[in-house]
């Protein structure tokens, strides 16, 4: 798989590689961990040929307190957009719903995929890698470090054997191993790991009931099982939810042109 965000700036004094696909109406995509906006390989092309003017990037490390919504403010004012349809996966869910909050006349729509919410995280399997800590983790042999994550990784896929035979694992997994990947990955990703983030707005989770709200959920995600969809659902006034049989948490591995369907059609409802 090819990167798509191939294109760089600063932002706040940060480099920021982001991508630009199609014309129409603006639709800004936010991926989530362990990976890179390369989660939205498969789905890009869809809302492309839909007819949406499609921007994404990769985040600048993982904490909410650290510069992401300013960055994504940053990103949306060199891309002259005013308002725009998000759509958010993971962890990048957090930071849409926070945007959201903070600033929801800029926002037409928010698709939020598997996301995290309230103290949904993190699992207690990375509860107990991080109470090891960061220097063991980034200390561990590459071989150890691949093994452990390889394993993980495909626990958040529901079809295992299709994600490694089209090379997806492998591309993925690189992006968090190796001499820099490893290091990074625990410094920038795990360390932020912290439900605090996302329950200090649970109270104003109401407030983005003004919005549309589309959530779309893996039926068979492992790591933000169902339960936290109809909790999300229940928390913003007149969302949407759809469950998407025989999908993990990276439902949009495992069911592309299902989870393009669904977007493509609540942007167009919207």
């Amino acid at each position: 798989m090819e990167p798509l965000a191939t294109q760089n700036t600063l932002i706040n004094g940060n480099r920021i590689a982001y991508g630009i696909f199609g014309d129409g109406e603006p639709v800004v995509l936010l991926h989530g961990t362990p990976f890179s906006s390369l989660v939205w390989h498969g789905i890009v092309p869809n809302l492309v040929k839909a007819g949406y003017k499609v921007h994404l990037f990769d985040l600048l490390g993982y904490g909410l307190s650290e510069p992401q919504v300013p960055i994504f403010e940053g990103l949306l004012s060199f891309w002259n957009i005013d308002k725009a349809h998000i759509v958010a996966h993971d962890f990048g869910g957090a930071i849409a719903q926070r945007f959201g909050i903070r600033s929801p006349e800029r926002v037409k729509s928010l698709t939020l995929l598997d996301t995290v919410s309230f103290d949904s995280y993190p699992s207690p399997r990375t509860r107990q890698l991080m109470k090891n800590g960061l220097e063991n983790m980034i200390n561990a042999s590459d071989e150890n470090h691949r093994a452990l994550f390889k394993e993980w990784i495909l626990s958040g896929v529901y079809e295992k054997n299709k994600f490694e035979q089209d090379g997806g694992l492998n591309t993925f997994l690189e992006y968090i191993s190796g001499p820099v990947g490893q290091a990074s990955y625990f410094q920038h990703q795990i360390r932020h790991y912290d439900p605090k983030h996302t329950m200090e707005i649970v109270e104003k989770l109401p407030t983005l009931g003004q919005l549309p709200v589309h959530l779309i959920w893996g039926a068979n995600d492992a790591w933000q099982v169902v339960e936290w969809a109809y909790k999300l659902n229940e928390a913003i006034p007149g969302s949407t939810l759809d469950i998407v049989d025989g999908a993990g948490h990276f439902s949009q591995h495992d069911k592309p042109e299902e989870i393009s369907a669904l977007i493509i059609s609540f942007l167009r409802e919207d």
